[in-house]
């Protein structure tokens, strides 16, 4: 299969222009255009930053286009995208139209954009149909992901949109439209308290399944960590993907990988991103010999 990986844990260190390279350089097929610097947020008061970006500025088209040459002149490409979160902070829709224009631009053929946690199906339903005309013009699918609260006064996650296989597929059969998909984050179907498995969660969404956001976790906090060094038990993940002939890229979102690493330059950048290659590598012979 072909790899990718998210660009927004070394574009901390090196920025994306040199992160893109470097993707390339550590032996990846593919990026995955990280678009949070396009409308962070404040948390406590639930409204838009004005952070400047390149991305949120009058230059956006022009930095989409200068990631894609980056790339192919590095010989991978754009394969899909992660809008800003979350979806319903006011003024984000905007934004969230330009996550997808962006991926269109840069040769990307999914935009991932979170679901309202705390709405229901029908709900999402509504506001990603206001959306999926502004997609398909522009040739870009979007993909729904399983997200997670944390549970009151206890150490582990409890239900929200898409948490459960169930509530996924509802989500899916709910829009009804090809142009509108499944990402499963492997690593929050594994966290103790959503009654799921991302080996279920696979099964369940069948050919609905169309991209995915690979990390690992200790199976109770999100540590987005690198695959294989915590407790996910990857041989069921890669057989469950070889079972229901999973089409897709295989991407990493082991965002916090680099920093851990201790990364501060682009010689100890590229080091942490073949080891992500390295084991996402090991993921596709898993599924290869499952």
């Amino acid at each position: 299969m072909k790899t990718s990986t998210e660009i927004w844990s070394s574009a901390s260190v090196v920025g994306e222009e040199k992160a893109v390279e470097l993707v390339a350089k550590a032996g990846f097929d593919a990026w995955d255009f990280s678009m949070f610097e396009m409308a962070r947020i404040d948390w406590s008061t639930w409204t838009l930053l004005d952070k400047p970006h390149a991305l949120n500025g009058n230059d956006y088209v022009k930095f989409a286009k200068t990631l894609r040459k980056i790339g192919e002149d590095n010989g991978i490409y754009c394969n899909q995208s992660h809008a800003p979160f979350p979806s319903l902070v006011p003024g984000m829709k905007t934004f969230l139209k330009r996550a997808i224009e962006c991926t269109a631009i840069a040769g990307g053929e999914i935009c991932i954009i979170h679901p309202d946690n705390n709405q229901n199906a029908e709900q999402n339903a509504e506001f990603y149909m206001e959306l999926l005309p502004f997609a398909k013009e522009h040739g870009v699918k979007i993909a729904t992901e399983n997200m997670w609260n944390w549970k009151k006064d206890a150490p582990t996650a409890c239900s929200a949109a898409c948490s459960h296989h169930d509530d996924f597929v509802k989500h899916i059969k709910t829009v009804n439209d090809p142009y509108f998909v499944a990402c499963l984050d492997i690593g929050h179907a594994e966290m103790a308290g959503l009654d799921t498995t991302a080996p279920t969660m696979i099964k369940a969404l069948g050919s609905a399944l169309q991209a995915l956001h690979i990390h690992d976790n200790d199976k109770l906090g999100d540590s987005h960590q690198i695959p294989f060094s915590m407790k996910i038990d990857w041989n069921s993940v890669a057989k469950a993907l070889k079972e229901t002939n999973y089409k897709g890229h295989l991407t990493l979102e082991a965002d916090r990988y680099v920093a851990s690493t201790g990364a501060s330059d682009e010689q100890s950048t590229l080091k942490a991103l073949k080891d992500l290659h390295n084991a996402v590598t090991r993921l596709d012979d898993l599924i290869k010999n499952s």
